[in-house]
């Protein structure tokens, strides 16, 4: 919050300190201000690190923790939503601009009109528009099923797609399993509200007893080009050969979840002990 108090007088009369009161309509500009400032430095944090061809364009959503006044529920309106691309944001001097008139007029953000009072704007992701794109099953309890120690090769494909998505929702994310002949190479969709982090994210859950190859990332890389995702993860009970990791290593916005990192995390968020019996044992380095 901005200090409602500018500065402090002495009265030695009565040997007290009173303080001077800052005019409303200045400590509603320094917030605005705050909010644009907190914007540019975290773009700038974003675009600072030097992977050009992996961060080419940066959103930034910015919001504040309150309560709903007509219900006393928490809510977190977004006050400020604004994209820059690292060659636009590469012209701005930022020791030199006026912050609220750079997001505006040169970024073109999305700015509460009057953002002290918690006037929300809609954020640029679009999470609701982005699902409309998918078409999706009814959730079952697939971790519910499972003996003391399953093997999670004798589960169906939609079993361990809906156990995959459990496993996203125990990890904070919103998850649903697409319906399977309308999937377009998507086994399912999470999302994750973080203003900064999250994001559209693309899984593909292969119940395999070998091992994934590099055509399965071509097809979830560009998957995730289709359907404007964030990330693409790649979960499997076996392996990615070499070619697939150093395709995803490239892409720079996927990640692979395989055998024994998924017996983990089964058992760190889903409580779930489980087996994974393969044929042979996934190639050194790969477990």
């Amino acid at each position: 919050m901005i200090p409602t108090e500018r500065s402090y007088k002495y009265t030695q009369k009565r040997d007290a300190i009173d303080p001077l009161g800052r005019p409303p309509k200045e400590v509603k500009e320094r917030y605005a201000s705050v909010i644009a400032q907190v914007a540019l430095r975290t773009l700038h944090h974003i675009f600072a690190v030097n992977v050009p061809d992996v961060v080419g364009a940066a959103t930034f959503g910015g919001f504040a923790q309150a309560k709903d006044k007509a219900t006393g529920q928490p809510i977190r309106p977004y006050l400020i939503s604004v994209s820059a691309t690292r060659e636009a944001f590469g012209e701005l001097v930022l020791a030199e601009l006026d912050p609220v008139a750079c997001v505006k007029q040169k970024l073109g953000a999305l700015v509460s009109p009057h953002p002290y009072d918690l006037e929300a704007v809609k954020p640029m992701v679009d999470f609701e528009n982005l699902l409309k794109q998918f078409a999706f099953v009814e959730g079952m309890d697939a971790a519910a099923g499972l003996d003391s120690r399953p093997d999670l090769i004798d589960m169906t494909p939609a079993e361990f797609e809906h156990l995959v998505r459990q496993l996203f929702e125990a990890m904070g994310m919103k998850s649903w399993v697409t319906q399977a002949s309308k999937d377009d190479g998507v086994d399912g969709v999470a999302t994750n509200e973080d203003p900064i982090f999250g994001g559209l994210c693309i899984i593909q859950a292969k119940r395999y007893r070998k091992a994934v190859g590099v055509d399965a990332i071509r097809e979830l890389a560009g998957t995730m080009e289709d359907k404007h995702a964030t990330k693409g993860i790649m979960v499997t009970t076996s392996w990615v050969t070499k070619g697939g990791h150093e395709h995803a290593n490239r892409h720079g916005r996927m990640q692979v979840i395989e055998h024994e990192e998924l017996k983990y995390l089964l058992k760190e968020h889903l409580g779930l002990d489980v087996l994974i019996s393969l044929p042979k044992p996934p190639p050194k380095g790969r477990k």
